[in-house]
């Protein structure tokens, strides 16, 4: 009954064109953005230039197809992550001026300093129907105002743990770069910004105007939302999206590992789908990958960081540290203690290995 709900509520979005408001000043994609402090830049410069290139011919960047507003409680220029400011274009005010309203968030610790007065817009906007979008940790945001119960939502696959930690109730996605469920919109932040203002542009302006504004930014063309994200380096190199979502989802739930029957159900193909697909894309098994990418972990941090070897095996799901140094000698060729001080003598290093792993057996 839920899931039927769902798909009507979906359907009836998509034909809406969202809120169809397009009242600023007869653009046909409206957008007011909130800032929080010391958000992540490249997030916010990324989904804005994609509106930029769009709303106009070339570059001129003349808000005729879109318009884009800087929204404040104060209208105090806004610190972003890299220590540069924007200052906002006006108060707080109608959402319902605005297609959407757009929340890019930044660093983890000062979610906290969240404004009350944007708490209550976001819900003002949510109770007037107004689609709300989350970029990078816009969706801690929108989970914090209440807005987001029922949704699924997106987050960054480095941020994935500090959801857990701090919220109950949702369960995150971290293994697409964005989703659209409905009236709540959330990315990944960062490059996936771009992808998620593309969707929004191809909805509402075309996907002549999307497609101009990737590739005037060097970004090839747009990529759906199912896309997997990039991550720590796993090891394995394969073009098909939904092996590389696999080995994605394998990585961020390296310290408990999940089975390819469990892998596949998140996924929603069966066992077997999973099978054929990692056959035809890397001729082995999704367990022989899967033990792959925790390998490749377990290398990634004994080459990076200084946690013992003991943590690392834990952290890579691993019984002990005994259980993890076999199986990293037999696909290494040498110890996990050999690994860290071979990456300590940059001259002394031993040539990376082959992309596709020899079959490992636990």
């Amino acid at each position: 009954m839920e899931q039927t709900r769902r798909v009507g509520d979906a359907q009836a979005y998509a034909k809406s064109g969202a809120s169809g408001r397009h009242r600023v000043g007869g653009a046909r994609l409206s957008v007011g953005v909130i800032l929080t402090k010391r958000f992540t830049l490249c997030a916010f410069a990324n989904f804005i230039d994609v509106l930029r290139l769009a709303a106009d011919e070339g570059d001129r960047s003349r808000h005729i197809l879109c318009d884009w507003k800087i929204l404040s409680d104060t209208m105090t220029s806004i610190p972003s992550s890299a220590g540069i400011t924007v200052q906002p274009d006006e108060r707080l005010g109608d959402p319902t001026k605005f297609d959407y309203i757009v929340v890019v968030g930044g660093l983890v610790g000062e979610i906290d300093g969240f404004g009350s007065d944007y708490i209550a817009y976001l819900r003002k906007a949510a109770a007037a129907d107004v689609p709300l979008v989350g970029i990078c940790t816009g969706a801690f945001i929108l989970h914090r105002a209440g807005v987001l119960d029922g949704y699924k939502c997106c987050v960054s696959w480095f941020h994935h743990r500090d959801f857990l930690e701090q919220f109950d109730g949702l369960d995150p996605v971290a293994d697409q770069i964005f989703i659209v469920d409905r009236d709540r919109l959330t990315c990944s932040g960062g490059a996936s910004s771009a992808h998620l203002a593309a969707y929004l542009v191809e909805k509402h302006i075309g996907r002549a105007q999307a497609s101009k504004s990737l590739h005037i930014m060097i970004i090839d063309d747009a990529l759906k939302g199912e896309e997997p994200q990039p991550g720590i380096p796993l090891g394995i190199s394969t073009q098909d999206p939904l092996v590389r979502r696999a080995l994605l989802i394998t990585q961020q739930n390296i310290d408990s590992p999940l089975s390819v029957a469990e892998i596949a159900r998140r996924m929603g193909i069966s066992k077997r789908q999973l099978e054929r697909r990692f056959q035809a894309a890397l001729n082995i098994s999704p367990q022989v990958a899967f033990i792959e990418v925790r390998l490749s972990v377990a290398r990634h941090f004994l080459e990076t960081t200084d946690k013992s070897i003991t943590m690392i095996a834990i952290e890579c799901g691993f019984c002990d540290s005994s259980h993890m140094s076999r199986m990293f000698r037999r696909r290494f060729g040498q110890s996990p203690f050999e690994s860290r001080a071979a990456a300590s003598r940059p001259a002394s290093k031993v040539p990376s290995p082959d992309l596709l792993p020899r079959p490992v057996m636990a």
